[in-house]
């Protein structure tokens, strides 16, 4: 048996989930992994702690399979993106914790820059909004704030990596300093056309270019992991952000194809080929997975609170004991019964791009019950994203295409059926989910098998995507537009400048 080993570090937690060479998951385990919130907008990770639970999980994923890491052919790497980690390149030591991309600290720097009119040409080169969101001004907040930080970079001693890279040095025991071209395509300071670090973007934010990994495309030889990390030296030969590694594992390999993943947050991305597209409806451009030098762009859009309103349900409100309960509570009641909840806890993602926006509940009268609450969070998810796919498909029309005609989906909160056939209500187009629901995992561990030989080219990986469930709408059009209207509005209240 040909076996691939993904590593899927995520924002809530880290897994590791062992395929076979046909895409079927073997074995898999989980950790959650600790939030820390220092102050009101602040979100950070314990770097030690993501590589000791991605460490505990890759371990236990082989314990379960019954198999030993030298009959693992690759392994492969996704990350949550944009969270920023700088180390000692001596001691292995974070110098703090890590920035999570949720963390709104630098918003004061991305204004200030936002004011210099540095917005057009950071777009240009990085396909980017000027958003504390991405990792450049994340790593200024640290060389800034961090005592000695930015001397020490200056001297050459630190290191700065996305989650991949951070997992690489410690998998590599400090052998290898990189990343891919889709992580560092989320830094704000990689030049997306030349898939080089940007001289000008470094300076202006002052970063000394020694902090920077060398960046690979995603399926490449990232370096062997050191023999005594999981039982046997395993080539490391795939990394990808999780949202572009979710696009390669839905086999959204040709532009017009888009995927979205309800993770803690959600995010849509549209295949647009070797075409390099300007959003003008509030989207971001961002490399896809590449397999070679060739480039591969897509259009982005991201939902910064999606499946983390089910955590806020189950732990600010205590609404439920645990996630799987809201479907339930939700299906008590027919409809939301006019309840409109933005979850915009952290500001407002795509296409909104309201940082100031806070979260409301609307709609509430004498008979509204935490039933309609429960409702009304989950149907959140799915108008942000319809609003997500509407943007994307007028994007699409103005540049000569056509519009999305299916959205794949994947991640935790697509197994809810519910959640699904409101999402295709929604969009009035069918909403389809693969058998294989992990697929930013997988996609992953498919990069890792092209590097390893394992697979020849992706049309082998476009004939093992499989669908599970197609959702067809069931709504009609005039509806769905109503239904959109409201929700417009209710994001408008959101907003601190909102005046009817």
């Amino acid at each position: 048996m040909t076996y691939l080993l993904a590593l899927d570090q995520g924002t809530s937690s880290s897994r590791s989930i062992l395929f076979d060479a046909q895409g079927r998951i073997v074995a898999q385990a989980q950790l959650e992994l600790p939030q820390i919130y220092p102050r009101p907008g602040w979100v950070e990770h314990d770097p030690l702690e993501i590589w000791r639970t991605q460490l505990s999980t890759a371990r236990a994923a082989l314990a379960q399979a019954g198999i030993p890491a030298s009959q693992v052919r690759a392994l492969g790497i996704t990350n949550q993106r944009e969270t920023t980690v700088v180390w000692n390149r001596q001691t292995g030591q974070p110098i703090h914790h890590a920035i999570v991309w949720q963390d709104r600290r630098a918003e004061p720097a991305c204004a200030q820059l936002r004011e210099g009119g540095h917005a057009d040409s950071i777009q240009q080169k990085t396909g980017l909004r000027i958003d504390a969101y991405f990792s450049a001004t994340k790593l200024q907040w640290l060389l800034d704030e961090v005592p000695g930080a930015r001397a020490a970079a200056e001297r050459g001693e630190l290191a700065f990596g996305t989650i991949d890279s951070w997992l690489i040095w410690q998998l590599t025991q400090g052998k290898r300093h990189v990343t891919d071209v889709s992580n560092a395509s989320r830094t704000m300071l990689f030049n997306v056309h030349s898939n080089q670090w940007d001289d000008e973007l470094l300076a202006l934010l002052r970063i000394p270019k020694s902090l920077m990994p060398e960046v690979l495309p995603s399926s490449s030889d990232f370096g062997q992991t050191a023999s005594d990390v999981l039982g046997a030296s395993i080539a490391i030969g795939g990394v990808a952000g999780d949202q572009q590694s979710a696009l390669f594992g839905q086999a959204c390999f040709k532009a017009g194809m888009a995927k979205n993943t309800y993770g803690t947050g959600c995010f849509m991305l549209m295949h647009t080929g070797a075409n390099f597209q300007t959003s003008h409806n509030g989207l971001l451009t961002t490399s896809a997975a590449q397999t070679s030098a060739t480039r591969a762009f897509a259009l982005e859009g991201s939902v910064f609170i999606g499946g983390a309103v089910v955590q806020w349900l189950r732990d600010g409100l205590q609404a439920i004991e645990h996630s799987g309960q809201v479907q339930s509570l939700a299906e008590s009641v027919p409809d939301s019964g006019g309840v409109m909840l933005v979850p915009a806890f952290t500001g407002l993602g795509a296409p909104y791009w309201k940082p100031d926006a806070r979260g409301t509940i609307t709609g509430l009268t004498r008979g509204s019950s935490m039933a309609h609450i429960a409702r009304a969070a989950l149907e959140s998810i799915a108008y942000q994203s319809a609003a997500l796919l509407l943007a994307m498909s007028r994007d699409a029309v103005e540049s000569g295409g056509a519009p999305v005609s299916e959205l794949r989906v994947d991640g935790g909160a697509c197994v809810n059926n519910l959640l699904m056939q409101f999402q295709a209500d929604l969009l009035g187009i069918p909403v389809v989910r693969p058998a294989v629901v992990e697929t930013t995992a997988l996609g992953a561990a498919y990069l890792a098998g092209l590097s390893s030989g394992v697979y020849q080219s992706t049309d082998e990986l476009t004939e093992l995507w499989v669908a599970e469930r197609r959702f067809m709408p069931t709504l009609p059009q005039s509806r769905a537009r109503e239904l959109m209207a409201r929700w417009e509005h209710a994001v408008a209240q959101a907003s601190l400048d909102y005046t009817p």
